[in-house]
């Protein structure tokens, strides 16, 4: 079981230096890219509507629906806020000694994130929304999900009800370059954002579940969170599930986002 551990951790450290590895060959890539389609003249635009499109395609959230708004303050500051849908990954073989996933009975959830730009008036060659940028930021995550479990070891067909709420509040410092392209086209990128994480998990059974019965459970909970969502591996790695149903910690967050938007 410890070797097991062992080859998960593995796995999710190299997995978490691809995606890095990926997210700065794409910054890199796209800064040589669009050098050759900066125009001196364009129209510094006030606005900007945008997609999230890294949260579901690097880091495996389901249901990830994010938009986000950016309004420009002056030439060298702006806010922004980000609003949607995103919900865990779903269950799949995920068993303990007694018990092992029916169905996923429920999967909801959303994101909320705000920060405050400042454009670096000495680094860039254009008004905000263009250019290199730092500030802080704030990140709201909630999930909820509700699964149903089935005995392996009996015949009559019982099976055991969980609910769990997921919350995850980080408040940190990014940077990032935002590209203006076409006039119209805008592609910004958070690359660096350390900040501080606080995680907390909560189970909840909808029937009375023997004390043994109830921390297999709680086990194979612990397996969805930090096997199926990148990460938390390392967020919980030294946590249990208590009996009461509550895993939480405080420990150093991250931000790396990819954005898609158009600029009016």
């Amino acid at each position: 079981m410890w070797l097991t551990k062992q080859l998960n951790d593995k796995k999710s450290e190299v997995a978490m230096k691809k995606i890095l590895t990926c997210l700065s060959a794409l910054f890199f890539l796209t800064v040589n890219f669009c050098q050759a389609q900066m125009d001196s003249s364009e129209h510094h635009y006030k606005n900007v509507i945008r997609y999230n499109l890294s949260g579901g395609l690097f880091f495996g959230i389901d249901k990830y629906i994010v938009f986000g708004y950016e309004r420009v303050l002056s030439p060298h500051r702006s806010f922004s806020i980000n609003v949607g849908s995103a919900s865990l990954p779903k269950l799949t073989n995920i068993n303990t000694d007694s018990f092992s996933v029916s169905k996923d009975r429920k999967r909801s959830g959303f994101n909320v994130s705000a920060d405050y730009r400042f454009y670096l008036a000495h680094e860039n060659k254009y008004d905000a929304p263009h250019g290199l940028y730092i500030g802080p930021y704030y990140s709201y995550s909630h999930f909820t999900s509700g699964v149903e479990w089935d005995f392996t070891n009996s015949s009559a067909g019982s099976h055991v009800n969980t609910d769990s709420k997921f919350t995850i509040n980080t408040v940190g410092f990014e940077l990032g370059y935002q590209f203006i392209l076409w006039k119209r086209f805008a592609l910004d990128l958070v690359m660096v954002g350390p900040g501080v994480g606080f995680y907390n998990y909560k189970a909840t059974f909808e029937s009375n579940v023997d004390p043994a019965d109830k921390q297999q459970i709680l086990d194979g909970l612990k397996q969805l969170v930090t096997q199926k969502f990148p990460g938390m591996n390392f967020v919980f790695n030294d946590k249990e599930v208590g009996a009461d149903g509550v895993m939480k910690t405080t420990t150093i967050g991250y931000r790396y986002i990819v954005h898609i938007g158009f600029a009016f």
